[in-house]
């Protein structure tokens, strides 16, 4: 492994030695092996891994989740998923880098897979604008789930972003309209979709792809409105208290379990998920296989329905509601309000001819 945080030097030095140890040509020249040794710096390394690991806090998670390391939605599009078809453009403006799209099978079933990509080097991440999504990206998958949503073929994204391009251009062309279209196209499908947040889950360019039928994250990742840095130079003026910020935030996937905001956690190697990529393709493939055959009991409404209710149900018990009310009696509230309009109508109506009479029998006096 080349790159380490900064709360890993000791995993640094451990696998240095190991390193070492490992190679017959050290400084002394040729000498045999110690695997005995290799083998009690090993149970070192994975007991360090573990104390780390298990005791993270709120910004440290937030590092693993940026490491550059972390395998992207590119690596996992190439290894999960075979004749992968790529198609561009949202025929209006043009392509956008930032975010992958397209047709392919997933064991034998035909799926459309979307992942924001931020890229694995500096050429290629300035070539995918570090994942950050334009207007164009956000209507090119609105395109391509409406055509998924017509052919019946479930949805998967790989959601990996600090958030939507924040540029003069993006705003000229209409980010926020672009957003707030693509969370709506996500809301009225009628077809399976699968959200897996690999890593950043950044605000409105993350949600607009997360608004799916199942919301996953990797242990590591985080989902949040805002970057805890964002966070507390708003409320502290002070980007350096990011760490009060990212605990008052609950950005990690238990805190998002628990408010229920997310449905599923995908376990991640000891070490994050850059330590063992075959063990996070395994771990992702069970899960996506699960899901997928969730909702093959399901009819194209109960689909709908079941996601418009799982998110009107945020909040309702543990947040800003405190009784548990009927969902139903949402659309019975809906109702009530074009009745309302419709006898205000009414009375307008009323009160207008009433007018024009008095007018009128004023005249003829």
């Amino acid at each position: 492994m080349k790159n380490y945080l900064n709360f890993e030097d000791d995993i640094k030095n451990l696998e240095t030695e190991i390193e070492k140890l490992k190679d017959p040509y050290n400084q002394e020249g040729l000498s045999e092996v110690d695997t005995k040794k290799i083998s009690i710096t090993q149970n070192e390394l994975d007991k360090k891994l573990k104390d780390i690991y298990s005791n993270l806090d709120p910004w440290q998670t937030t590092m693993v989740a940026r490491h550059e390391d972390r395998p992207k939605s590119k690596f996992l599009i190439d290894n999960l998923f075979e004749d992968f078809i790529s198609l561009s453009g949202d025929r209006y403006y043009g392509e956008d880098h930032s975010v992958l799209t397209g047709f392919a099978k997933f064991n034998g079933q035909s799926v459309l897979v979307i992942g924001q990509e931020k890229g694995e080097d500096l050429e290629s991440r300035i070539e995918r604008n570090f994942g950050m999504m334009r207007p164009e990206g956000y209507r090119k998958t609105i395109r391509l789930m409406n055509l998924a949503n017509k052919f019946n073929i479930p949805i998967i994204s790989f959601i990996d972003t600090p958030g939507a391009y924040p540029g003069v251009g993006a705003e000229e062309r209409g980010q926020a309209e672009a957003i707030a279209k693509s969370i709506e196209c996500c809301m009225e499908l009628k077809v399976p979709t699968l959200a897996i947040i690999i890593g950043e889950g950044g605000s409105g360019g993350a949600i607009a792809l997360a608004s799916s039928s199942k919301v996953i994250m990797l242990e590591n990742a985080i989902y949040s409105v805002i970057s805890p840095e964002g966070c507390a130079s708003i409320l502290w003026r002070d980007p350096k208290k990011m760490l009060d910020a990212a605990k008052a935030m609950k950005l990690s996937a238990k805190d998002l379990l628990k408010l229920k905001i997310i449905d599923e956690i995908i376990l991640e190697p000891l070490g994050g998920a850059h330590r063992d990529r075959d063990l996070m393709l395994k771990n992702i493939g069970i899960s996506i296989s699960k899901n997928l055959e969730y909702f093959k009991e399901l009819s194209s409404e109960e689909i709908l329905n079941e996601r418009k209710n799982k998110f009107l149900k945020i909040g309702r018990n543990d947040g800003f509601m405190t009784s548990s009310e009927d969902l139903s009696s949402l659309s019975t509230k809906k109702t009530n309000i074009v009745e309302v309009l419709k006898s205000k109508k009414i009375i307008i109506g009323s009160v207008v001819f009433g007018l024009i009479l008095l007018i009128a029998a004023i005249s003829l006096i």
